[in-house]
């Protein structure tokens, strides 16, 4: 995404002379993103998509010509701001005249560090809001029966993210996966040398051909499906091929849970790492420590794998996957796109319990952890490595 600047200079000052002042501004901006700030005319400054603008406040005196062409760009709006010529003053009245009219605005203003971080920061959130708008995910049959709130408007999805989510039958899936589709995947081999059951592989490696297919027939960045059918029809189930697309950037959920599918695309995007779908199994409120457990997380996440039966069915295929201590990311959305929790934190263990999905990990929690028991915006919560969490809070204050 490159970054364009819409310039604004006073008539009132030598534009040849303003500019020659903030050569070495913008050369140090430059050198600490690694890329160059190209300059932009307000016809093509809401046209581009792979552009990520902002409008330089190059001297004082601009409020009025900002205000002549403001309604013809579209916000929110991102000033970037020297210390010379009074670019400052002038952002901050135009800041100011911005609120009132309720619209969102940041004056990007300091050193070049900041103002390097502060434009990676939010150019990665633009991009991500982009990448939604073209996004489209596969709900494959209906959420679970014990899901009971985890349907979704289609519409206001839309409306909010930018998301569009398509029906695809039960039917169309069992039709896909009896057509014995046979795609290739990196991991296949190492798979099928763990010494689990080769008849139960076979199976769930099926499964996954006719998630695949789905995927490939509707172009579709993500799916969840309502996977415990697929204990009725094949005794086996979508873990495997769900671990199978998360490996490969195509974002699976568990149980037809459509919010949980939307969170998961989102920190997929904003932070480019795998996303573990888990339960919430026990907390310990003194500890701020919560166990999160599933039968199934992308392959590329773990440090290492095990193959295992699905624990509440002991069919199939599941996943036990050791995932690296450090710090993590949680988080969850709402189904109106509204509301979010999210908390940085930190992986503390890998558990083996019998009594728990097959993946088991303990973290501590930064944020309160009564939310879970208060507030908590359904069961499936989504978690990844890293602390990414003011990342996440900043996307959805823009």
């Amino acid at each position: 995404m490159k970054i364009g600047l819409y310039n604004l200079v006073s008539e009132v000052h030598n534009e040849e002379y303003i500019s020659s002042t903030l050569q070495g501004f913008l050369a140090d901006i430059e050198e600490k993103l690694g890329r160059k700030l190209e300059s932009i005319n307000l016809e093509d400054f809401n046209k581009d998509k792979d552009c990520f603008p902002l409008i330089f406040i190059k001297s004082g005196g601009v409020e009025g010509k900002f205000k002549q062409i403001f309604k013809q760009v579209k916000g929110p709006y991102l000033l970037l701001s020297s210390g010379l010529h009074n670019s400052l003053a002038a952002s901050l009245e135009i800041t100011s005249f911005l609120k009132q009219k309720g619209e969102k605005v940041e004056i990007i203003h300091g050193d070049s560090d900041y103002i390097a971080m502060r434009i990676k920061e939010l150019s990665k959130i633009f991009k991500v809001k982009n990448r939604l708008a073209s996004t489209k995910l596969g709900v494959i049959g209906k959420p679970s029966d014990w899901l009971i709130a985890s349907e979704v408007d289609y519409n206001k999805i839309k409306e909010t993210l930018g998301i569009s989510l398509i029906d695809i039958g039960m039917d169309e899936l069992v039709k896909e996966i009896d057509r014995d589709h046979n795609f290739n995947h990196p991991k296949l081999n190492d798979i099928k040398n763990k010494g689990f059951d080769s008849k139960s592989i076979d199976g769930a490696l099926k499964i996954y051909n006719g998630f695949k297919a789905i995927v490939n027939k509707y172009k579709l960045d993500g799916i969840t499906v309502r996977c415990f059918d697929l204990l009725e029809i094949y005794k086996n189930t979508g873990c495997l091929g769900l671990a199978l697309l998360n490996d490969e950037g195509i974002m699976g959920g568990c149980e037809g849970d459509i919010p949980a599918l939307v969170s998961m695309v989102i920190l997929h995007y904003l932070t480019d790492e795998p996303i573990f779908i888990a339960n919430p199994a026990s907390i310990d409120i003194d500890k701020k420590e919560i166990i999160l457990a599933h039968c199934t997380l992308p392959l590329n996440m773990p440090d290492e794998f095990y193959l295992k039966t699905h624990f509440e069915s002991g069919l199939g295929v599941g996943i036990q996957g050791v995932i690296e201590e450090g710090e993590a990311t949680i988080f969850k959305l709402s189904g109106d796109g509204k509301k979010y929790f999210v908390s940085g934190g930190e992986i503390i263990e890998n558990l083996n319990k019998e009594s728990l999905c097959r993946t088991q990990i303990r973290m501590k929690v930064d944020e309160d952890i009564k939310y879970f028991l208060q507030n908590s915006l359904g069961n499936h919560h989504l978690i990844c490595k890293g602390d990414n969490s003011k990342l996440v809070s900043e996307f959805f204050k823009w």
